[in-house]
């Protein structure tokens, strides 16, 4: 019969969610823990560089594992902020991995679609960093660690790291599992399913196994672009003037296409294990992942009388997105002195997308709303290739010093292509511009890090140690592109152009100190302080050409506008970790405050007030966060996480807000505001938390697993200044999800809801309220709200041998 205690979730430290231990290899993680010491009940997380139980790890970590990753449908990196304090992720649906914004270090305004990049934090699959929303398909946990994490991980973790921990190859054991799910999803015509499996094989038993982890998923889409131009630049995109549409201006001109926001991604990660024995490993590991959509997931707030769910867009808006990743892992242990890991990895990321870009063009002023029928778009092509190595050595010889002794190379390769088209208008020669292209542009660039780093730890007593670590980084950028304007008479191509571009870098330390005190083995109290750092680079536009005339409406960046310096942030952290009463409360509590120094911050460039980044200023955020675990009978556990972040500027930063001065007068330009000390910072919540209820009742060999959790997510400011520059300040919302599970040792069944009360909410929007109205004549469409899935219901089922 199964004991129904057995199902933990372990809220811990300043939040755990997880219902699995270290089952399988544990391979780098695993240097220098003490297997005494691990119980089977014992969680064990591995962000020191060493595995240790989560009671022992004296710094702010959040680790969800398996079985709740499982049981609350979490299938990516977008919903693991509804379990850990101090994370804000704007779910903006499939077309890219999301904003995920660390205890409110953020200083660029919100949009509709995501972020593809960024490098205030870290994301690791394993050993490799790569910002990419991999599937959280046979990942053992997901660890986060809040702060600046500069010390051991590299790529600029600024502002904290998040890490997949994927179960290994077990050379041991045949075994694998099969997840089915299927639901319906309010304001969809379609259905959604997801299938995923899971094999595990050994090939020469203890010596060599494989392991892969392959899914399909498709989820419906909700939002119609019902605005579509039939053909562009001959059909009328607004047939009846900018306040509404006639019946028959709409059939003649426009049609609909229903539910575009879905999304079709396939997965999978195969992993090769060859090991002598415990003291010498090598993995390989491939993983490939590609997402397909064709709509944004946002409204365009009521443009030409469109809905709640309903784009406005002139024209679709496909992305097509995938990543590759390649790597090889060596673990060795040396006369159980040192511990060597040595990680080179090789990762591809592309992404392809096309949409609208009529508003823009109108905004140039080049005259284009006399075509009644103008109607533009563009399509854009980004490859990003990073290469990696990392060497670390940890420690194992035991005693009261521990230490960990590592050098890192990051080698990051960009590559864009734009072209804006303008598609049957009478300026276009369609013999000499035959794609009717507008403008053009190319970008490369290339960042090079190298790094060294250390930790020493001193246990002075076996409840106190002390640690500090410091890394040294050094980084190289460059960019070279150019931009043409082939209706102009420019080329056709920007390849044809001579190149612009130039160079930067930096060097520079960053540290961290940190001590714990055990006054039981329940009760632990940390305190850290420690700096972290985000690398400069180059802005993604391209540059402007050397003979360039003012007041020429090209978009182009200038000489200093082409690159970014680093910043840096100080940390302070206390904190204090509990289980009570033989585990039925665990009570976990940190305060934080962080200074931010040289702030990367959105500006605009002079030549066609295209976005970029630029430093200026400082800031701080401060705060709490917290969490509990209460289970006052074996069957019944009450959980919730809580975090306050106060996030806002302490300088003054001129002329980096750019805005329309009246909002939907399109006679002026643009102007630009300072932001100002005090200002809030965008892109997180104030406030946010969970609270949850799982409930286990004995069915004989089974279980029956009920739980019910609320997710709250609080305002949310879309820029900097958002209140004197037609900014929004985002309404906060709660979401309600239940499911009842039908649990067996091998196979469970299950029903769930999410978002249980159809609630709508705005999770981000696109621009600001300045660029709203008609612009000589036309209805802009630049405004967008970024809008929360909508209920679903649906059924799934795992088996395992």
């Amino acid at each position: 019969m199964r004991n129904s205690a057995r199902i933990k979730f372990g809220l811990l430290s300043a939040t755990i969610i997880s219902g699995a231990t270290l089952a399988t290899p544990a391979f780098a993680q695993d240097a220098g823990s003490d297997e005494d010491t691990v119980t089977p009940d014992t969680i064990v997380v591995t962000a020191t560089r060493r595995a240790t139980t989560l009671m022992d790890t004296p710094i702010n970590i959040t680790a969800v594992g398996a079985e709740e990753l499982a049981r609350q449908r979490i299938d990516d990196i977008r919903d693991i902020a509804d379990f850990t304090p101090g994370m804000t992720i704007s779910d903006t649906g499939p077309g890219s991995t999301g904003s995920i914004v660390l205890r409110g270090l953020n200083a660029s305004g919100v949009g509709d679609g995501g972020a593809i990049y960024d490098d205030a934090l870290g994301i690791y699959l394993g050993e490799v960093p790569l910002y990419y929303d991999f599937k959280l398909n046979d990942i053992e946990r997901v660890e986060t660690l809040l702060g600046p994490q500069g010390t051991l991980y590299g790529l600029g973790t600024l502002a904290g790291a998040i890490r997949y921990i994927p179960n290994r190859p077990d050379p041991g054991v045949v075994e694998g599992g099969l997840h089915v799910r299927g639901y319906a999803k309010a304001h969809s015509d379609d259905l959604g399913y997801q299938i995923s499996g899971v094999i595990n094989l050994p090939i020469l038993r203890d010596h060599i196994a494989f392991r892969s982890a392959t899914g399909y998923y498709f989820d419906p889409g909700f939002i119609d672009y019902s605005l579509l131009v039939q053909e562009p630049g001959v059909s009328l995109p607004q047939p009846d003037g900018p306040d509404s549409i006639s019946q028959a201006g709409y059939d003649a001109n426009l049609y609909e296409e229903e539910d575009l926001n879905f999304e079709r991604t396939f997965t999978s990660r195969n992993q090769l294990l060859f090991q002598a024995d415990d003291d010498l490993k090598l993995l390989l590991t491939y993983a490939y992942q590609r997402t397909e959509t064709e709509g944004a997931q946002s409204n365009s707030a009521g443009v030409l009388g469109t809905g709640r769910y309903e784009n406005a867009s002139r024209f679709k808006e496909p992305v097509d997105r995938h990543a590759h990743l390649v790597s090889a892992e060596v673990n060795a242990n040396i006369a159980d002195i040192v511990d060597i890991v040595a990680t080179g990895a090789y990762t591809e990321m592309s992404y392809s997308d096309a949409g609208d870009v009529t508003d823009l063009l109108l905004d140039l002023d080049y005259g284009y709303e006399l075509f009644p029928s103008f109607a533009g778009n563009y399509a854009s092509d980004r490859k990003r290739k990073q290469k990696n190595f990392e060497l670390r050595l940890v420690s194992s010889h035991g005693g009261p010093f521990s230490w960990v002794l590592g050098g890192f190379y990051n080698e990051n390769d960009y590559q864009s292509d734009y072209a804006e088209r303008i598609p049957n208008h009478p300026w276009v020669d369609p013999t000499t511009n035959p794609e009717a292209l507008e403008y053009v542009s190319y970008i490369t660039s290339e960042v090079k890090e190298k790094a060294v780093f250390g930790e020493v730890t001193w246990e002075i007593v076996p409840e106190w140690q002390i640690t500090a670590g410091a890394r040294y980084f050094d980084y190289t950028s460059s960019i070279a592109g150019a931009a043409a304007l082939p209706v102009l008479g420019d080329p056709l191509s920007p390849y044809d152009l001579p190149v612009n571009g130039g160079n930067a870098g930096d060097d520079g330390w960053v540290w961290k100190f940190n001590t714990s005190y055990e006054f039981s083995p329940d009760v632990m109290v940390y305190a850290t302080y420690s700096k972290g750092y985000r690398l400069g680079g180059p802005n993604r536009v391209a540059p402007c050409p050397a003979d360039i005339q003012p007041g020429q409406q090209i978009i182009c960046a200038l000489p200093d506008e082409l690159q970014y310096g680093p910043d840096t942030t100080k940390n302070i952290e206390l904190g204090i970790r509990t289980q009570l009463f033989d585990d039925v409360l665990s009570f976990n509590f940190n305060v934080f405050d962080v200074k931010w120094q040289g702030i990367q911050v959105n500006s605009a460039t002079l030549y066609g007030a295209t976005g970029i980044t630029v430093n200026g200023g400082s800031a701080k955020s401060r705060g709490f966060e917290t969490s509990f675990q209460l289970r006052p009978t074996p069957a019944l556990t009450i959980q919730g996480t809580y975090s306050y972040t106060d996030a806002y500027l302490t300088d003054d930063v001129p002329g980096i807000i750019t805005i329309r001065e009246t909002p939907g007068d399109y006679s002026n330009r643009f102007v630009q505001l300072d932001a100002l000390d005090g200002d809030r910072l965008p892109g997180s919540a104030k406030n946010s938390g969970s609270l949850g209820v799982t409930y286990v009742a004995p069915m004989g060999d089974a279980d029956l697993v009920a739980n019910w959790t609320a997710t709250y997510r609080g305002n949310v400011v879309s820029r900097i200044g958002w209140d004197r520059a037609f900014g929004d300040l985002i309404p906060g919302y709660t979401l309600h999800r239940a499911s009842l599970t039908y649990e067996m040792d091998s196979y469970s069944v299950s029903l769930f809801a999410n978002n249980i009360f159809d609630k709508y909410a705005v999770v981000s929007v696109a621009n600001d309220r300045s660029r709203i109205g008609v612009n000589d004549g036309i209805a802009v469409r630049y405004y967008r709200q970024a809008v929360v899935n909508p209920r679903t219901v649906g059924l799934e089922a795992r088996f395992s041998f």
